[in-house]
């Protein structure tokens, strides 16, 4: 399925949807609280089975953080690319770990670096650092007492 074939399937289930141009897969933005809706249709709904999630990433702007998930079908040989806009004092959104086992792992490690919570992940604690430690190292608020590079 080439990307405007895509973006018209999507079209067809998403109540507003919002694509960014130019990337070389088709990304749609969603709302946080349609997320786990969103997300299981794209695993097992109107045939586009994007069965395997293989990148999760949060992005600092500052202003807000987004959440970047990058969905392929190994059927259909499609990508999806969803970004999902969230507030840097609350940054939440319902976890997908139990639609695509792999996002158990890269949720963790969002919540360990950059502090966002995924609701109902089984097991969200940190990953690399220490229980103890303060802070969400890769937000560009972060600020080290041993580092003094400013962001």
């Amino acid at each position: 399925m080439n990307k405007e074939e895509l973006k018209a399937r999507l079209e067809e289930f998403l109540p507003t949807p919002s694509f960014e141009e130019g990337g070389q897969w088709l990304t749609v933005m969603i709302d946080p609280a349609a997320w786990d809706t969103v997300a299981r249709q794209l695993r097992s709904g109107g045939g586009l089975d994007f069965d395997f999630l293989f990148c999760v990433t949060a992005v600092d702007w500052r202003t807000h953080l987004t959440m970047v998930y990058h969905l392929t079908s190994t059927i259909h040989r499609h990508t999806l690319v969803v970004k999902i806009k969230l507030d840097p004092a609350n940054p939440e959104v319902p976890t997908v770990s139990g639609i695509w086992r792999t996002a158990e792992f890269h949720e963790r490690e969002a919540y360990d670096l950059m502090g966002v919570v995924f609701t109902g992940h089984p097991d969200l604690r940190r990953l690399f650092m220490t229980d103890e430690w303060k802070g969400w190292p890769l937000r560009k608020d972060y600020e080290d007492p041993v580092n003094m590079i400013k962001l």
